[in-house]
């Protein structure tokens, strides 16, 4: 049974240099690394030591609050470094590939037998477990935990990020095994959002299907388990990014962990924007330099551009991405920018600026922020971009005074710091949105629980 979702307010970012849909496989790697911010309110413990050899899909480290959450290598190699920062904190893990291709095999099972239990385990113990993530709080998921509901989002909106459609196409068999054994960890139902009849996604059997439509921040999932079913306090549910089911269903199948993934390559600075075959923790270089930058000074962000991180060339591809976005480095000033006339920016205000006339238009950002950090002003700018029924001021000021009442009263144990990417991009302020609400649920997960 499908259900229709129609989003009015939000906002479309239409960016130059959309990645074509063609795909090619990425040069391999020399060196892979996870990269443990990737996993928020992790604490690792090492299984293994500098200069160990490993297997693809063998465990590295685990969680130290539930020891059965395996952390596993994405390929067969040597673990070369573990970078520490302060007290010791492990910062990310390198291992050096060999031409070995070893990987760890588990058992498979009947999954049309299989309980819940066993499903658990072979998820925990595989490596597949932290593609799972939780609401409230935006971690991965507590297995203890049965949540009331799974989402899963297979349509995107955000600016130039990869075309679910294309990535998944062909993957059918891996997703429809994911889902059957996901919707035996829960009680309720598992919803997939899509954008038209022809997703790979639509038709999965086992599912509660959706049709959404409308301007970004359609395509997250935070919107709708909004509009779907609410979380209210004591309430858990389970998100899983589309592409991730494969992975898991691939594993459920076959046995095996693979790590490997679709991402697009995309943005202006880009001179041929295509998808490429990489695997988890690849060097980013392996592709970018293969299709070209048309400049100097760019950006790489692990990522889209509203929510993803800053790296470099010879960074290391994320634990959850299937974006790779090259844009003009923001780092020149325009003389007496905000007292003439702007065509070439694009703005939810009228004051100057003249995107809104021109919706279709595409754009070649920077990173620029066009105005410095000050305090909040009171636009009215965020609810027109924010479809969620909260409060977004009310909300980031509660999470900033740290008052932990209002935190619960105005719902932030229904949202993460992605819901708030576009509200932080419109912000006159320049205020850090996104930063903001990590560090009040951080505070509410710590002194609540």
């Amino acid at each position: 049974m499908s259900k229709d979702i129609r989003i009015k307010k939000g906002l479309n970012i239409n960016l130059v240099g959309a990645a074509e849909q063609t795909t090619s496989k990425a040069v391999l790697s020399n060196v892979y690394a996870i990269n443990l911010n990737d996993f928020h309110g992790i604490t690792p413990k090492m299984l293994v030591k500098e200069g160990t050899v490993v297997k693809a899909g063998e465990p590295l480290f685990y969680n130290k609050n539930q020891e059965e959450m395996q952390f596993v290598s994405p390929v067969a190699g040597e673990l070369v470094e573990i970078e520490r920062g302060a007290r010791r904190r492990i910062l990310s893990l390198k291992i050096r590939a060999n031409k070995s291709n070893e990987v760890v095999v588990h058992k498979t099972l009947n999954l049309a037998n299989a309980s819940g239990e066993e499903i658990k385990a072979q998820l925990l113990g595989s490596g597949c477990w932290p593609f799972i993530k939780q609401r409230p709080y935006d971690v991965v998921a507590n297995p203890e935990v049965a949540p009331k509901a799974i989402f899963i989002s297979g349509y995107t909106t955000a600016p130039l990020a990869a075309d679910l459609d294309y990535v998944l196409k062909g993957k059918e068999n891996e997703m429809q095994a994911a889902v059957t054994a996901l919707a035996k960890l829960t009680s309720g139902q598992v919803h997939i959002s899509v954008n038209s009849s022809n997703s790979p996604l639509s038709g999965l059997s086992g599912i509660t299907e959706h049709k959404v439509s409308g301007p970004h921040p359609a395509g997250l999932v935070g919107t709708q388990i909004n509009r779907i079913d609410p979380i209210n306090k004591g309430e858990t549910v389970w998100t899983i990014n589309a592409q991730d089911l494969v992975i898991i269903g691939e594993l459920l199948l076959t046995g095996k962990f693979n790590a490997q993934r679709t991402i697009a390559l995309s943005g202006s600075v880009v001179k041929a924007p295509r998808y490429y075959t990489a695997t988890i923790g690849a060097e980013i270089s392996t592709f970018l330099y293969v299709s070209g930058v048309s400049m100097e000074n760019f950006r790489v962000i692990n990522g889209d551009v509203l929510t993803g991180s800053k790296t470099t060339p010879e960074g290391y591809l994320g634990f959850y991405n299937n974006t790779v976005t090259v844009i003009p480095e923001g780092d020149d000033y325009e003389l007496f920018g905000w007292n003439k006339p702007v065509f070439n920016k694009v703005s939810t205000t009228r004051a100057m600026t003249f995107s809104w006339l021109f919706s279709k238009k595409k754009y070649d950002l920077n990173t620029n922020t066009n105005g410095e950090h000050r305090a909040f002003v009171v636009t009215g700018q965020y609810e027109k971009v924010f479809p969620l029924d909260i409060f977004p001021m009310q909300l980031l000021k509660a999470c900033m005074i740290k008052d932990l009442d209002e935190m619960e009263q105005l719902g932030l144990y229904e949202v993460a710091p992605e819901d708030f990417s576009l509200t932080e991009f419109v912000c006159i302020s320049k205020q850090p949105h996104q930063q903001i609400i990590r560090e009040g649920l951080d505070l509410l997960q710590k002194e609540i629980g």
